[in-house]
């Protein structure tokens, strides 16, 4: 099994890294960019100095269809409400075709250079201790440094790729809220931290399944770095800036302990880099693990598509009704859209199981401002609906004219309601009903299409 894991890893590392040609065109457009930009920032007479960030500034960028590299512009901390006006007027002096302004906690911009490369100017604050940080953007600079610092050997630059590639493939590569998954950073301390790919991946199968009371330590490669395990938390801790796990959950705020795996940033002890991870990407990641190493393949880093012609057939076969629908947002694309869009999803998936098993169901956001998302269902024909306590009398004969097939059980009333409409009836008819709802949740259009 050894030399299958070898084969297929080494076939994975060669589809992955980008080729020589794709990095010479990256690296020579980034280069001429950050000389012009540099110039103009010169001459503006702007107190402030650039570095490169993100996957190519520690070398473990790996091949996709679209790249991106970052240009964080450091600025004295007494600039703080200046710095993304500053970065703007510097990119309008340089007379780019197009630069996109990127809203949120703090604005950063965005360079598209060719059809497959953009660039993302970030302003951040330069600080001496992570704890003057305004933005977790502040804390790049550390983050690149910490890298650059610990991992310098080939293999451990590789075994990230490959860590870094299985994500991507299994939609679980980023810390959006849409995705709620791992940061390129994360990965990078986790496979730093555990010694190899399969070995975090091992641990990850590990995690959260066995009893409470049996359950023991991941062993991570030796290097003195620590793992406490929880009864349903696993709690790392790189540099040891904490004592134990309890003084971990004790001084870090509760908001950021909420991921199935708590990792400490070793270069701010009171951060959790995986405060984005969710339990449903965090379970689904482990089933993929799982899955791999049982049984070893290639295809586990092909980026997996939905066969929504496939779902369609099988539903038909299986006798349940399959239905397509497209939501657009007025919402930023990007981060904001996308998360707009899931939480819009999400809500509509609780209203359709008022009234259908739901079988299978899924959601894919196109990264600009809409969605689209399949439900595959079977109409429970019949649903139970609870009204109020009886010694209510005005509102159970409220509830008397609306339902004619009531009954009391309890102290309370209820109704057995026939479901008569298909999902695609429902769907048009909750549309309706709430206009209102849909236009609060910040969606333009929803439409069904198959």
């Amino acid at each position: 099994m050894t030399k299958k894991f070898d084969s297929i890893l080494k076939q994975v590392l060669e589809k992955v890294e980008p080729s020589k040609k794709e990095l010479d065109v990256i690296n020579t457009s980034l280069k001429e960019f950050l000389e012009k930009f540099k110039k103009k920032l010169k001459n503006s007479k702007i107190d402030a100095e650039v570095f490169v960030g993100g996957s190519f500034a520690k070398k473990t960028v790996i091949k996709k269809d679209n790249y991106d590299a970052d240009i964080f512009l450091r600025f004295p901390k007494n600039k703080n409400k200046e710095i993304s006006n500053l970065t703007g007027k510097i990119l309008k002096n340089m007379k780019l075709e197009k630069v996109l302004i990127v809203h949120g906690s703090r604005d950063y911009f965005q360079v598209k250079i060719n059809p497959y490369f953009f660039i993302e100017i970030i302003p951040v604050l330069k600080v001496k201790s992570p704890k003057e940080a305004e933005n977790i953007t502040d804390l790049s600079y550390s983050h690149v440094k910490y890298i650059n610092k610990k991992i310098k050997s080939a293999k451990l630059l590789d075994e990230i790729r490959i860590a870094k590639a299985f994500c991507y493939a299994n939609h679980c590569y980023g810390a959006e809220s849409y995705i709620k998954g791992f940061s390129g950073y994360a990965l990078e301390l986790l496979v730093y931290h555990y010694g190899s790919f399969l070995k975090f991946i091992k641990a990850v199968s590990k995690m959260n399944n066995l009893p409470s009371r049996s359950r023991g330590k991941v062993t991570p490669r030796e290097g003195a770095r620590t793992s406490y395990e929880a009864s349903n938390k696993v709690v790392l801790d790189i540099e040891k800036h904490h004592k134990n796990k309890q003084a971990v959950l004790m001084d870090v705020n509760s908001s950021k302990l909420q991921s199935p795996i708590i990792l400490i940033d070793p270069t701010y002890k009171q951060r959790n880099v995986l405060a984005a991870l969710s339990d449903e990407t965090f379970e689904k990641f482990k089933k993929d693990c799982n899955k791999f190493l049982k049984s070893p393949s290639i295809k586990a880093f092909k980026i997996k598509k939905t066969d929504l012609k496939k779902i369609k057939q099988n539903a038909k076969k299986k006798n349940f009704e399959f239905i397509l629908i497209e939501t657009k947002t007025n919402k930023q694309e990007g981060d904001v859209a996308g998360s707009k869009l899931l939480k819009f999803y999400k809500h509509l998936n609780y209203e359709v199981e008022k009234f259908f098993d739901v079988k299978n169901k899924g959601f894919n956001y196109n990264h600009k401002k809409s969605a689209r998302c399949f439900f595959v269902v079977k109409n429970k024909k019949e649903i139970l609906l609870q009204g109020p306590n009886i010694s209510d009398l005005k509102n159970v004969k409220e509830f008397k004219k609306k339902h004619k097939n009531y009954f009391t059980k309890k102290n309370k009333i209820y109704a057995k309601e026939k479901i008569r409409f298909n999902i695609k009836e429902f769907v048009n008819s909750w549309k309706k009903k709430n206009k209102k709802k849909i236009k609060e949740m910040y969606i333009e259009e929803l439409k069904i299409v198959v």
